[in-house]
């Protein structure tokens, strides 16, 4: 009888072992938190003095926030285009915006996502909220390496009856795993809190990464009732943008709850971005939100349409309450996320770069000595280049609102120096025509490859 309590007790001893074995070389989950239209400044560890986001915060306080960090695009489809492949928009095939009608093509399916490297991985793989890269089976998230997909496949919804009004006959948007669904008159950012929280569930005995691209603070500006009270002070429309950007935070929240519920907040790198600057388009109400010193917003490629919030966290391997300074973007992500829970990547060429260097401390440079970015595919397209402390942009387009004060006007050239005029209001064109000729050159060279 004792020797068999003692093979009992081996046996359990052994077992507890290879367990704990197990969790100690288990990757780490992998959550992306991606918004929508949220201005440069627009978190309260950004600087927002009038704005409430204790959520976003504390993913700060809780990780490494970035200073100078940028989005792959100022318009929404080829910035998620560039997250989730680590490519330039240009060469992911998304210059510029797809389309919101079913039928139509997005991004190609040869590209390799960031889904497909994980999966690949031994990942379960979720796109919960906001697709807007493709609104054909090929091109949807079930075809682009996710397991599971839940969300609106174009632009922009209406929030409670799940339609889009914007363009064309209106149309119902809604779809889990390519079917359409409906919910009337459930805020869809609930509806994703909750698909997150079950697919968390579900498999979080495996690792798993989940694309959460809200929907907001897009227009429709929707925010709760208790928070437009909370805001009713404040001049518009910031009254109304700033409700939804608390409204989008008190989701957040709600998703850091759950991980921390069922005990994996420690063991999950959670990345946070916005997409690209904040809108000032009129179905936007002309603004809300808030560039802070930067010129420029959505559409934009001066800095307030491109330079975005950014903040990843890792509590039991990520050193908190970090800041890095030096120039990151977001195709970085891809590269750095894979190093971070040891995935091999694909073969695959991409422009990212990982930060890992940079978030360990083991670097103080950023990994990037040219950054590029082009919108369209024309003679007219929107372009820029950043080299040190020098940006170039082509074919300006300036889309703040109100227009930034004694600054010089947009050109078909137009020359910065962040470092010394972060607010690009001096045009240096004319006095650095050399630095002009260098980077023209650059440009076309990457945009030919």
């Amino acid at each position: 009888m004792i020797i068999h309590l003692k093979k009992i007790t081996t046996s359990i001893t052994l077992l507890l072992a290879l367990s704990l074995q197990s969790l100690a070389s288990r990757k780490p989950n992998v959550i992306i938190i991606l918004t929508d239209d949220q201005g440069s400044i627009d978190a309260g560890c950004y600087g927002a003095k009038d704005l409430e986001t204790p959520n976003i915060d504390n993913i700060a306080a809780r990780g490494i926030r970035f200073t100078q960090f940028y989005s792959a695009a100022p318009v929404c489809s080829p910035s998620r285009a560039g997250l989730l492949t680590g490519r330039y928009p240009i060469h992911a095939g998304v210059p510029g915006n797809t389309t919101s009608q079913k039928g139509k093509p997005g991004m190609p399916g040869e590209q390799i996502t960031i889904a497909e490297h994980f999966k690949t991985a031994g990942y379960k793989t979720a796109h919960i909220g906001k697709w807007h890269l493709g609104y054909i089976p090929e091109h949807m998230p079930n075809k682009q390496g996710f397991d599971h997909s839940f969300g609106h496949m174009g632009g922009c919804i209406d929030n409670y009856s799940h339609f889009f009004y914007w363009q064309g006959p209106n149309r119902h948007d809604l779809h889990r795993n390519g079917k359409e669904i409906f919910e009337d008159g459930k805020f869809f950012p609930d509806l994703m809190v909750r698909e997150a929280c079950e697919f968390i569930k579900k498999n979080q005995d495996s690792p798993f990464l989940i694309y959460f691209a809200l929907n907001t603070p897009h227009y429709p500006y929707q925010g709760e009732a208790h928070w437009l009270n909370r805001y009713k002070e404040l001049a518009m429309p910031r009254k109304l943008y700033n409700a939804f950007v608390s409204t989008q935070d008190a989701r957040i929240g709600s998703l850091l709850h759950y991980l921390d519920e069922v005990g994996l907040r420690n063991d999950t790198i959670i990345v946070f971005q916005s997409d690209h600057g904040h809108s000032t388009e009129e179905r936007a109400h002309f603004g809300g939100g808030n560039s802070g010193p930067y010129r420029g917003a959505k559409f934009s490629l001066f800095e307030g349409g491109i330079r975005v919030p950014a903040i990843i966290s890792w509590p039991s391997k990520l050193i908190e309450g970090k800041e890095i300074n030096q120039v990151a973007h977001s195709c970085d992500w891809l590269p750095t996320l894979a190093e971070l829970a040891n995935v091999k990547l694909i073969k695959n060429k991409i422009d990212g770069k990982s930060l890992v260097p940079l978030l360990l401390g083991k670097e103080n440079k950023s990994p990037h000595e040219v950054l590029h970015w082009q919108v369209g595919r024309n003679k007219n397209s929107q372009w820029a280049i950043r080299e040190g402390e020098w940006k170039l942009i082509g074919n300006v387009r300036d889309t703040s609102n109100p227009p930034v004060k004694n600054s010089a006007p947009p050109a078909k050239i137009f020359l910065s120096n962040i470092q010394k005029d972060p607010e690009e209001k001096q045009n240096f064109a004319k006095v650095f025509p050399e630095i002009v000729n260098r980077l023209i050159k650059a440009h076309e060279l990457e945009a030919n490859k």
